[in-house]
């Protein structure tokens, strides 16, 4: 990632990176979602107000339909894309650190009508750690959104408002917003529209908010993927090994000892890896290579 590009990270909190993945890398994951939840949503296209009067919007459960959490039924493609060499890489330069582990992924398919996906502005600390964004950068997030589909304002583009603009609104590093200066967020936010297979990064300390879709049987498929550093126990969101039923095995038999790494598997040389724990290891993955590690 250009120094320049990270730079405007740190002082506006959102980079938009139009085209970051090619056609063949996403066109894949299209089908995925394509299969997996199709175009059309199962609402009647007549998704009921929950915004109250003179608010933006609002959160509310049917917002987070058509989730699901690494690893996922569809290809490989889709499987390895949260631990792309390339986000791995921008994570640790963005944090100022060696190592980093992934402790999200999930997908999310939107249509038009099926909910009412106004939002507040908001940051995202409140539901990846229980205190708030650290003074240190290095003890925050980075997070993505990978453009799995077309992202337009019509169909549901996030808003988002620079650091600079939320300082000026609401003082220098607040996280949070009080109803009575969200309209005034909102006429500084700007869009983050952009074609599939574009990269939106934006940190845990960024005001943004989701946006309705529109569009008469529109449809949005994003993916959303963050990273910690791997020695930050403050920040978390998916516990990886909340079901041993999981396909995990789609993700052992591709990855590499640095893209484990991001999972919490330790590297190849650690103490952890005996006689006893590489043999019981290879029993649970038997398709896993494990030649680097048994060495």
């Amino acid at each position: 990632m250009d120094s320049h590009l990270v730079d405007a990270w740190h002082k506006e909190g959102v980079v938009l990176l139009p085209d970051f993945f090619s056609p063949s890398e996403i066109n894949p994951i299209y089908q995925d979602y394509k299969s997996i939840y199709g175009e059309a949503g199962q609402g009647d296209g007549s998704a009921v107000d929950f915004k109250v009067e003179g608010a933006i919007g609002a959160g509310h459960a049917k917002q987070f339909m058509n989730i699901d959490i690494l690893p996922y039924a569809g290809s490989t493609a889709m499987n390895m894309i949260s631990l792309h060499p390339k986000l791995i890489e921008i994570s640790k330069q963005l944090l100022g650190v060696d190592e980093v582990h992934l402790y999200q992924s999930h997908t999310w398919a939107k249509y038009t009508g099926e909910a009412d996906y106004d939002q507040a502005h908001h940051c995202d600390f409140g539901n990846h750690t229980l205190t708030v964004p650290s003074d240190d950068a290095s003890m925050r997030t980075v997070n993505f959104i990978i453009y799995i589909s077309d992202v337009t304002d019509d169909l549901g583009a996030l808003h988002y408002v620079s650091k600079d603009d939320s300082d000026e609104v609401l003082g220098e590093g607040a996280v949070i917003a009080p109803s009575e200066k969200q309209m005034e967020l909102k006429g500084r936010e700007r869009s983050a529209a952009a074609p599939a297979g574009s990269l939106l990064i934006y940190g845990i300390d960024a005001f943004h908010r989701g946006t309705n879709l529109t569009r008469t049987e529109g449809f949005r498929y994003t993916m959303t993927v963050s990273y910690k550093a791997a020695n930050n126990p403050m920040i978390d969101f998916h516990v990886w090994q909340f079901s041993a039923e999981r396909p995990w095995a789609k993700i052992f038999n591709e990855a590499t000892p640095d893209q484990l790494a991001c999972l919490g598997i330790p590297r190849p040389g650690d103490s952890f890896w005996t006689p006893r724990t590489l043999e019981l290891t290879h029993k649970r993955w038997p398709e896993w290579d494990m030649s680097d590690y048994a060495r």
